[in-house]
């Protein structure tokens, strides 16, 4: 749950000494009654889970099966040496799941501020899961409220309750000594106080009615439980293919265990070799590189993209980013800085826009800024105060209208009938200095303006809240200290002018924005601020169409139908609630459209959860939030949103390069598995020991070489793909089968040539070189489908040396080494054998090179 922020400094204004609060052995009494003051979160994997997961694994089950057959058929260093291979999978296998666990724990368990409480009279400061009902919360400016509370005393306490309500404009609060009952978030003048909102102004103490679940944030968990994530279209593809794959690979291992022995005599050893025969080809033609590629692609990519300041909850959501065609974006933070930034000055005589002034502020606006600083506080929480203090330190630091020397003498707080602030200050001479902001028609109030001269304010006023401004007006007096009157209605001050404060758009947005306008991608912008704020604002951005704007209002008024077709065209909508969020994410889903949703509030969480790919902010967000996202944006920046896009399709466009290498390489292996099983004069050319040696060889290339390499050069300048677009398609597929089965010959043609002059083991052997040197051979190939072997060298890969130096140092090992030639069923080679065979494995991709090249040639231009 969200904690009271720490601080250093306390008001003491507030007088605590009649609270005693809770014992500590009560409140110890009640955390156990009550349970810590946190939501829960989805159970974690424990070392024995994920060993369990990976023992169930087919592959992991064939290896058991094939060294266990070994051991029975006296064959003890096959046997030790496949099981090996069992331990070295699972050791690699668990280190990556727990990494993966560790990474979701870190996210999960961000460590929390605390929480200050009066405890046996004293203040304490405690971890925020401590809090219990009961509890006495001192809260002042700045802090998390850490529970659902009532406030029993305070001075000017106003709070954020926007993560709540969606209102970005804080409310005040007012303290009871006979209210009982929490009342609903929103509204001002209650003493009701919610977990995970933020205490903007003044100090209180409050009593904790609720904690955990029992808080409104806990009553969230209802909306988020009645909607499920769907599964991505990769992983249900994935999931199919696995299947068939699965299916083919058992009957095909029934087939050879049967057909061997009838077609090699019969006979104990003959139905051995069958059964190994069996597990080989089972062995190579189990997709089980599908599932890891998946795997290993997702947690890369997510290693990758936290480089972009966003952490990955849901590894899937990455790739189904690529297939986004619609972000939906808040304005505040995201679009925005959500630094608040003085504009305009305008005074009746000069207006000045700030971003265009040179070194000095004109003498017109310098009394303006003046009394708009002596209207703020010292040390100001609020972000509008402190940009005026920014600007005062940069534009009159070296002139008589800064005055940290005076002393308030008097402060007339912001009310519900006058949304005004007002300070006296001592000036030391007897007179006390009046200066007063706040709402502009608060402050003409208090000037007491001619009908004639409030209508130019108010039309003035529209027009920088047109620009999408924050507009304050200020006001100035001067009374003897014996003459200022008690109330704030009764001063009589002159008006100065106003202020024009802005949340600048980030410099990084419009060009993120037009990259994704190149990509096909929408981009919507939700926001709870006023329309002509939302399409000014929406324009900065480069937002498409910003003048067609729909408020939550007018959304309230339309059937699930009309907002389905109204938001085909509508990409700004303005005065919305997070509540609905959810009806937005429908209707475009409704469309087919593929979304992604960014939301920091509680009740973001169940349109989080809805969208196809739900962002978090990770700055300004809730627990609530970030456990319904699939990703977090640590810097709240929209540009990382797009960034993670861009990452998306690349995973996407290496998948299918990866599957297409597997499909390839799959062809051979089980070819020369499944041939000798029909002709009777030969031997078995591939065991299982072969076959755990490719994959070896193959795991590696699949997952590390294909998933580090570079997205291709138009890969945001192309439209998003349909979502339901086959992982691949017939061509690709026909061309990957192609470059398997021309392995498959040239492996074929180097047994033949062998067979009649060399032994079974040396033919094996050699045949073995060709098939590891194809397997290299596709892996250069499938890098690109456009650049050659050559070309695509250009393109730096450090896992590609790894995997290919690897590979020939093991091959050349098992070719040479006496040891490694008894483990492998291998004779001595000598001569060119070698060269001819490595070669004959490379020559069996030269077409596709081929292909490569007809492909880039352009097409004859027709008559």
């Amino acid at each position: 749950m969200p904690t009271a922020a720490p601080r250093t400094h306390r008001p003491s204004s507030l007088d605590l000494g009649g609270f005693e609060g809770l014992s500590e052995a009560e409140a110890r009494l009640r955390l156990e009654r009550e349970g810590p003051n946190e939501l829960p979160s989805r159970d974690r994997r424990g070392l024995l889970a994920i060993a369990w997961e990976v023992v169930r694994e087919p592959m992991f089950l064939m290896l058991v099966a094939a060294g266990t057959l070994y051991l029975l058929m006296g064959e003890r260093q096959d046997a030790l040496m496949l099981l090996g291979f069992v331990v070295v999978v699972m050791a690699i296998t668990i280190i990556q799941e727990r990494r993966t666990e560790h990474a979701l724990e870190a996210l999960r368990d961000l460590s929390s501020p605390r929480a200050l409480v009066i405890r046996d009279g004293q203040q304490r400061r405690i971890p925020g899961r401590e809090v219990v009902p009961g509890d006495l919360l001192v809260l002042v400016e700045g802090d998390r409220v850490p529970a659902d509370a009532l406030l029993r005393a305070g001075i000017n306490l106003s709070v954020d309750e926007s993560l709540l309500t969606g209102e970005s404009v804080p409310v005040r609060k007012v303290s009871s000594t006979q209210a009982e009952a929490m009342a609903a978030p929103g509204g001002d003048d209650l003493p009701s106080v919610f977990s995970g909102t933020l205490v903007t102004a003044g100090q209180g103490v409050a009593d904790v009615l609720g904690t955990g679940l029992h808080t409104e944030l806990g009553k969230i968990g209802k909306a988020l439980q009645q909607v499920e994530p769907e599964s991505t279209f990769l992983q249900r593809e994935t999931g199919r293919l696995v299947r068939t794959f699965a299916l083919v690979s058992l009957v095909a291992c029934a087939v050879v265990v049967v057909l061997y022995p009838l077609t090699h005599g019969g006979g104990a050893q003959v139905w051995k070799e069958g059964l190994l025969a069996g597990i080989a080809l089972a062995m190579a033609t189990l997709p089980e590189e599908f599932p890891v590629v998946l795997t290993v692609f997702m947690a890369l990519g997510a290693w990758r993209i936290s480089r972009s300041r966003v952490l990955t909850r849901r590894m899937p959501a990455i790739e189904t980013l690529g297939a986004a065609t619609v972000l939906c974006v808040d304005k505040t933070g995201t679009l925005t800085l959500n630094q608040m930034t003085l504009k305009r000055l305008e005074v009746e005589s000069h207006s000045q826009d700030l971003a265009l002034l040179g070194s000095e502020l004109p003498e017109p606006v310098h009394e303006l800024m003046e009394y708009a600083i002596l209207a703020s506080k010292r040390d100001p929480f609020d972000p509008m105060e402190r940009a005026l203090h920014s600007a005062g330190e940069r534009w009159l630091m070296d002139t008589e209208h800064l005055h940290p020397d005076w002393s308030l003498a008097k402060e007339y707080p912001l009310a519900p009938d006058l949304l005004a602030v007002t300070h006296a200050w001592d000036c030391g001479d007897g007179h006390l200095v009046v200066a007063t902001k706040g709402a502009p028609e608060a402050v003409v109030d208090l000037c007491h303006l001619p009908l004639g001269r409030r209508a130019k304010v108010d039309e003035r006023v529209a027009e920088l809240a047109a620009q999408g401004l924050r507009v304050l007006g200020v006001a100035r007096g001067q009374y003897r200290a014996d003459d200022l009157p008690e109330e704030h209605h009764d001063l009589d001050l002159e008006f100065l002018g106003l202020l024009g404060l802005e949340d600048p758009v980030r410099p990084a947005v419009p060009a993120a924005v037009a990259e994704c306008h190149t990509a096909g991608i929408r981009v919507v912008m939700i926001t709870g601020d006023y329309p002509l704020t939302a399409e000014s604002i929406a324009r900065q951005a480069g937002i498409a169409h910003p003048e067609q704007v729909l408020t939550g209002p007018e959304l309230n008024q339309m059937s699930d139908a009309d907002l389905a077709e109204r938001v085909r065209a509508v990409n700004v909508f303005a005065r919305v609630v997070p509540e609905q969020k959810l009806r937005l994410v429908t209707a475009l889903k409704a469309n087919r459209e593929v979304v992604a949703m960014t939301g920091d509030g509680v009740n973001d969480a169940p349109a989080l959860k809805a969208a196809h790919i739900g962002v978090a902010m990770g700055g300004r967000g809730t627990d609530v939030a970030r456990e319904a996202a699939a990703l977090v944006l640590l810097d709240d920046d929209f540009s990382s949103i797009v960034a993670a896009v861009k990452l998306g399709r690349r995973i996407f466009d290496n998948i299918r390069k990866a599957v297409a290498f597997i499909l390839a390489v799959h062809i051979p292996i089980a070819g020369l598995s499944l041939l000798p099983v029909f002709f009777p004069g030969w031997p078995l050319l591939l065991l299982p020991v072969h076959i755990v040696f490719l994959e070896l060889v193959i795991d590696p290339s699949c997952s590390l070489i294909f998933e580090a390499e570079q997205a291709e050069a138009d890969v945001m300048r192309r439209p998003p793909r349909d979502p339901q677009e086959p992982l691949f398609s017939l061509k690709a597929t026909g061309l990957a089968l192609l470059q398997g089965i021309t392995a498959l010959a040239a492996c074929l043609a180097v047994y033949l040539l062998a067979r009649p002059t060399h032994g079974h083991d040396a033919a094996r052997a050699l045949t073995f070189a060709a098939l590891v040197m194809s397997f290299l051979a596709i892996i250069l190939a499938n890098r690109s489908w456009t650049l050659s072997i050559l070309g695509s060298l250009r393109n730096p890969n450090p896992a590609l040396w790894w995997v290919l130096g690897g590979t020939v140092a093991c091959l050349t090992l098992v070719l040479t080494w006496p040891v490694a030639q008894r483990l492998f069923h291998f004779a001595p080679l000598h001569g060119l054998d070698v060269p001819l065979a490595l070669g004959a494995g490379f020559a069996s991709i030269l077409w596709f090179e081929a292909f490569k090249v007809l492909r880039r040639r352009p097409t004859p231009a027709r008559d």
